[in-house]
């Protein structure tokens, strides 16, 4: 996709400071950090959001969550906690289109959305 941003990054046409990769995953500082430690992990493949994801991407899912739960481990947050974040299309507040999670910790993070009351 000549226009995701991510996928540049996966091209290293657009610099990043990369904390993990491998030939399918890849883990780099959000550039606007949301806490201590903001890391943004991605399949290195574009799928534009989560509802695009297919069944024959689990392994590729998997790969991602597990890359998550060893950076928590890797950046100290592991035990005292972290989040991990999916946003989905506008009103999740998706704002780049290409699967992401956000790795958030370092700090208590509260309560991540207030009560909802119709």
């Amino acid at each position: 996709m000549s226009d995701c941003i991510f996928c540049k990054i996966v091209e290293g046409t657009v610099p990043s400071k990369k904390v993990y990769e491998n030939e399918s995953v890849l883990a780099f500082r959000d550039i606007t950090p949301a806490a201590p430690v903001h890391i943004l992990i991605i399949p290195k493949r574009h799928i534009p959001t989560m509802n695009d994801v297919a069944p024959e991407d689990g392994a590729l899912l998997a790969e991602v969550l597990l890359t998550a739960r060893q950076l928590a481990q890797d950046e100290g947050i592991a035990e005292s906690g972290y989040r991990l974040i999916n946003n989905c299309n506008s009103d999740g507040g998706q704002t780049a289109y290409h699967l992401h999670f956000h790795l958030l910790g370092g700090h208590p993070l509260g309560v991540l959305v207030e009560g909802y009351s119709s």
